[in-house]
Parts: structure tokens; C-alpha cells; sequence
């Protein structure tokens, strides 16, 4: 096949053939740069302890330490050239050592492979965005436990089947997200402290014959221990999974609540007003003030869902140790990280600007025959009737109550007398939405006092 005939099939962007090809499908450069920071603290650790053994002289430990501080500052800066043609972040840095310290550069990866330096790598990345999405985390639980304390007794209807069930608290509802992110931020320090071994020294998958100091090496980068076993210190990215499955639970926590705020800020409940900081104007109706913040919320977790996904897949067929469709391991998951903290800093911008409407929550709380069960509960009580007999009366005076186009306390007590004739002016008392709530005294039930109690918990808890 002629030169001019591989153009035509690969086309423009691989004018040069199955070389360029190769030179692209091979490269990680473009993205794997993210994790230039970890790269060379991995580096310098791996330095200090190839000094510490004797492996390398102090003076070549120390250039390379130094050297590998001047490499970062020209990152950081702006000033460094990546070369696609060096294929990842290892091979640039190195290279990049080499032209300022000379032939010691080459020193450094005595005792190492690139497998177990792009797994050191790629861990301490994941380490760092499980701290800070443990940050995230905490500050919209924050966010949500200031508008639980100050609505704590401000009555909302509850729902199931997105239809009214009974009464509850506006505190009661946003410590429900309290709870879930709570299990949210609960998953990313299980995660963290699982994940916290350090790969360095396994080297390509059998370890090294050199003496190496592996326990150094995990002390300097802040992990617990190294890796025990040096097949799976290579091959395994559970730590990445684990990141983006438990981004996944969190990301769909996360839409749950953006679905409910854009239900809420419509003009059909206005049960809270959302800030302009997080609202858009639409184009051709000026009336309308869109909850954008929350859809993009809401659509960005399907992206944060597929990485987990990918890697799952890539991972499925792999066999020990380590193979090249390892090199799709990063791409998706910092996409999804990406994607998660903005969701994560979004959802906490608005929760904090957020009103809620105590009016409009107040009225909706008490539509809707909101305190039947409360009714159901009274007849139990009070009259002693089974809980079945119970719910088919109420059933008959909710029947009663939509035939004459009123809600259950406005039904006379002749009216309530003429479906079972036991019931007493005392039965008004717990058809009130306020009298519903602050009845809910179980634990973990809606009473404002409850809320209360667990905002002040979780406070506690939090520091």
C-alpha cells in the first residue's frame, strides 16, 4: 500500500500515517498532565528514599528533589512544553529533569516502573479529590442544617407518590438531605481510608531486587502503609472505582434534591424562591425566572453515572497486572470529579440563598385531606376502634369532605357524627396541621422539637 493511499484513508489528522496514529492512540499526555502535582511529590519521595538506602548518592537525591521543584514551578506557571512525542506526565517530567540536572535524571527510576508510579500517581489524585469532596460535602450539609434550624417548625406537606400525605416540617425535609449527604460524606472517608496504600515499589509487578524502603515512601506521601502485594498494587484501580461509585450515589442524591427545588420554584407551588445568582431570565417570556442551576444539576449526573460505567468496563476483561486499556482509567474520572464538585458547590449556592415561602407551605400543608391519617390515629386512640375500622371511617368522612368541597376541619361535627357517632368536639384537635406535627414525637419523626434535636446532633458531630 503507497504512502498517498494511507493518507487517504487515515486522512488529514494522521497525514503521516501509522505513526501518527500510533503516536495518538498511545499518548496520555493531553490529559494525564492533571496529575503533574502528584507526579513529582511521588518523584521526590522516591528520591529521598533511593538517598536514604544508598541507592543513589545524597547528591544525585538532592539534585533530583531540587530539580523536580523547578519542573513543578514551570508547570505551575504556565512555561512548560508537554510533548505528545514523550507519550505521558513520567516521560515529560523526566525528560524535562534531565536538561536541568543532566545524567543524574536517569538515576531516578531505579527501583520503579511506570506501573507503579502511574498507580502512585493516579491514587494520590483520587486521595485528593475524596478530601475535597469530603469539603464540599460539608459545607451543604452546613448550608442545609441553617435552613433546617430556622424553619424547624414551619409545616410543608409531605409527600409520597409526589401527592399529599401528611404534614411535616420544612426542617424535617431538609434534614432528610441532611441525612442522605451525611451518608454521602459517610462513603468518601470509608473510601479514603481504604484506599490509602501506597503502590510505589511494586515496580513493573514483581517488585525490585534493589533495597528498597517502601514504608519510607508511603510515610512521605501521607498513606498508611504500602501495598501488600505487588501483582495487585499495579492492576488494581478499585480506589478509582469506589471515587466514582460512591460520586454516583452522591451525584444522584444530588438530582433528587435539584428535581424537588425545580418542582418548587414553579409558579404552580412557589414553596421557595430560588436567588438570581442561580436563576436565568428566559429569552422571550420575561416573566419566567428559570431554575437552570438545578436542571444542569440534574443532567450533569447522567455524566458522572457513565464514567462509572466505563471503567467498570474497562475493567471487567483485564487479567493480572497491568495492561494499556488501564491508560482509560483517568479521562472519565476527572470528568466525573469535575462534574461533581460544581454540582456539589451549585446545589450549596442555592441552598443557601434559597427562601422558602412559609405562607405558601404553610396553606399547601393543610390541602389535600393532609391530617386524615392523624384522624384515623384519634379514632384509635381515643375510641379504642381497630385501626382498619378506623381507616375505612376516615376514608368515609374524606369522601364526605370532597363531596361538599371542603377539606377535613371544616366538616361540622353533625357532619363528622353522621359517619360514626362517637366522635367528639375533641377530634378538631388533632385536625390542625401545627397539632399534626408536633404530635410526631417518635424518634426521627417531623415534631419541631425533634428537628431541633437532631440539628443540634449533627452539629456536634460535625465540630
Amino acid at each position: 500500500m503507497t504512502d498517498t493511499t494511507s493518507n487517504q484513508m487515515w486522512g488529514g489528522r494522521f497525514a503521516a500515517g501509522p505513526d501518527a496514529i500510533m503516536e495518538a492512540i498511545n499518548a496520555s499526555i493531553g490529559f494525564d498532565k492533571r496529575m503533574a502535582a502528584q507526579d513529582i511529590a511521588g518523584s521526590r519521595a522516591h528520591a529521598a528514599m533511593l538517598a536514604a538506602t544508598g541507592i543513589v548518592s545524597d547528591s544525585d537525591g538532592e539534585a533530583m528533589r531540587e530539580g523536580l521543584l523547578t519542573v513543578l514551578s514551570e508547570i505551575e506557571g504556565g512555561s512548560f512544553e508537554f510533548s505528545t512525542a514523550l507519550e505521558d506526565i513520567h516521560m515529560n517530567v523526566e525528560a524535562r529533569l534531565k536538561e536541568i540536572i543532566g545524567d543524574a535524571a536517569g538515576r531516578l527510576h531505579t527501583g520503579r516502573s511506570r506501573n507503579d508510579q502511574v498507580a502512585t500517581d493516579f491514587r494520590l489524585w483520587v486521595r485528593d479529590q475524596l478530601d475535597a469532596t469530603e469539603g464540599a460535602l460539608l459545607a451543604l450539609i452546613g448550608a442545609l442544617l441553617v435552613q433546617a434550624e430556622a424553619g424547624a417548625e414551619w409545616v410543608m406537606p409531605g409527600f409520597t407518590h409526589l401527592q399529599t400525605a401528611q404534614p411535616v416540617t420544612w426542617g424535617h425535609h431538609m434534614m432528610a438531605y441532611v441525612e442522605m449527604f451525611g451518608r454521602d460524606l459517610s462513603r468518601v472517608r470509608d473510601a479514603r481510608a481504604r484506599m490509602n496504600e501506597c503502590p510505589l515499589g511494586a515496580a513493573a509487578l514483581a517488585g525490585t531486587s534493589f533495597p528498597i524502603d517502601r514504608e519510607m515512601t508511603a510515610r512521605e506521601l501521607g498513606f498508611d502503609r504500602p501495598s501488600a502485594n505487588s501483582l495487585d498494587a499495579v492492576s488494581d484501580r478499585d480506589f478509582a472505582l469506589e471515587f466514582l461509585s460512591t460520586a454516583s450515589i452522591c451525584a444522584m442524591h444530588l438530582s433528587r434534591m435539584a428535581e424537588e427545588l425545580v418542582i418548587w420554584s414553579s409558579a404552580q407551588f412557589r414553596f421557595v424562591a430560588l436567588s438570581d445568582r442561580f436563576s436565568t431570565g428566559s429569552s422571550i417570556m420575561p416573566q419566567k425566572k428559570n431554575p437552570d442551576a438545578a436542571e444542569l444539576i440534574r443532567a450533569k449526573i447522567g455524566r458522572i453515572f457513565g464514567a462509572n460505567v466505563a471503567l467498570m468496563t474497562v475493567m471487567k476483561g483485564l487479567p493480572l497486572a497491568y495492561s494499556k486499556d488501564m491508560q482509560e482509567d483517568k479521562e472519565q474520572v476527572f470528568d466525573a470529579a469535575d462534574n461533581l464538585m460544581l454540582a456539589l458547590a451549585a446545589m450549596e449556592g442555592m441552598v443557601r440563598d434559597m427562601s422558602a415561602n412559609r405562607d405558601n407551605l404553610e396553606a399547601a400543608a393543610g390541602s389535600g385531606f393532609s391530617t386524615a391519617t392523624d384522624l384515623a390515629d384519634w379514632l384509635v386512640r381515643v375510641l379504642g376502634m381497630p385501626f382498619r375500622d378506623a381507616h375505612h371511617v376516615t376514608g368515609s368522612l374524606v369522601a364526605l369532605a370532597e363531596g361538599k368541597g371542603c377539606d377535613l376541619p371544616e366538616l361540622s361535627l353533625e357532619d363528622m357524627q353522621s359517619v360514626h357517632g362517637d366522635i367528639t368536639q375533641a377530634v378538631y384537635d388533632v385536625l390542625g396541621v401545627h397539632n399534626s406535627v408536633a404530635s410526631r414525637m417518635s424518634y426521627g419523626g417531623t415534631a419541631p422539637e425533634l428537628v431541633r434535636a437532631q440539628v443540634a446532633r449533627w452539629k456536634e458531630m460535625l465540630g
